[in-house]
């Protein structure tokens, strides 16, 4: 099974993650990877540098949580690849989060949001940490009444939107540059996409073909590019779920135990993994699906026993850490500007 389009090396420049525009009034040309699906734009929120760029100072700012202690960037660590490294997140005054914080690695391309597909559009996702008690615990109206006298978010706010700070502008500035986060240069790219077989070692082509076997049918959920089918599934990590997962939203007995099938890019990054941070370590992850699963009713007929031996899980491993992109974790564009 190959997905490979051999695009010379020297065309990456072609796909880079940001924009070369930097004109605040036209219209941002994100560019994304040619092997991903286009993302859809609102029509009432066209990409704009001045856009982005007062989506990047909110994202970062800390204003917005009751003690003014955290950001939407305290959960999402660029060097964590937007996760935050902890089993569960923790909110203002150290209260405890629902869940594990998931990447926001090509968070646009998202048809919902959350783990349990709660929210329909970016925008919407975008305010909902600041208003829940277990992350950010504030309001719209508290935030407006912080920077009712600063000239710079005025100026921000107007330049993006051509009105005064308000809800609109927050919503839509923070989904904006939450758009531009997008990972697409890992080494599976490159050997995938570009034709550079020299970038991986055995270990790791064996890994590769085991992914895409029918013997382990990694796939079949988490499919490239994005490395996710975004279905929902029971991947039988227990019996009795103290989180519901999809079935919060939707009030079915037949979604218990359901959450949205997370993107495996940067996986090597974002430890602990599962919805409540339970499993470690990859080792563990790949341990649990060889394992296969308590056997709830509910759980995916994909997760079943693998009897994988050592060799083929060290190399599965192997293989999802080609899955790392350096280019995002330490792109500039995105990281905090203050």
């Amino acid at each position: 099974m190959s997905f490979r389009k051999h695009i010379p090396l020297v065309l990456w420049g072609a796909f880079l993650f940001i924009g070369c525009q930097k004109d605040p009034e036209v219209p941002y040309q994100l560019a994304v990877p040619e092997w991903f699906p286009d993302m859809e734009i609102p029509s009432d929120n066209e990409l704009t540098q001045a856009r982005i760029d007062l989506g990047r100072k909110l994202f970062y700012e800390p204003l917005l949580s009751l003690d003014s202690s955290i950001s939407c960037g305290s959960c999402h660590l660029q060097e964590k690849a937007f996760t935050d490294g902890l089993p569960i997140s923790i909110g203002v005054e150290g209260a405890d989060g629902l869940r594990n914080a998931p990447t926001l690695a090509n968070i646009g391309l998202a048809p919902y949001f959350f783990h349990d597909g709660g929210v329909q559009t970016l925008e919407l996702q975008s305010q909902q940490p600041i208003f829940s008690v277990e992350e950010m615990r504030f309001s719209i109206a508290g935030f407006l009444d912080r920077i009712e006298n600063d000239a710079e978010y005025k100026n921000m706010f107007m330049e993006a939107y051509g009105r005064a700070p308000d809800a609109f502008g927050i919503s839509r500035a923070i989904a904006s540059f939450e758009r531009t986060l997008i990972s697409g240069n890992s080494r599976f790219d490159q050997y995938e996409y570009q034709g550079e077989s020299d970038v991986f070692s055995d270990a790791e082509k064996r890994g590769r073909d085991l992914f895409f076997s029918d013997q382990t049918k990694c796939s079949t959920c988490h499919y490239p590019p994005l490395f996710t089918n975004y279905e929902f599934e029971n991947v039988g990590l227990y019996q009795n779920y103290a989180d519901s997962g999809r079935a919060r939203i939707s009030h079915l007995s037949g979604d218990n135990g359901k959450f949205k099938v997370p993107t495996l890019r940067n996986i090597e990054l974002t430890a602990p993994y599962m919805h409540n941070g339970s499993l470690q370590s990859l080792e563990a992850v790949v341990d649990h699906f060889n394992s296969g699963g308590v056997a709830h009713p509910n759980q995916s007929e994909s997760v079943v026993p693998l009897q994988l031996t050592e060799q083929q899980k060290a190399d599965l491993v192997a293989f999802l850490k080609t899955l790392t992109d350096i280019t995002f974790i330490t792109e500039q564009d995105i990281s905090d500007p203050n």
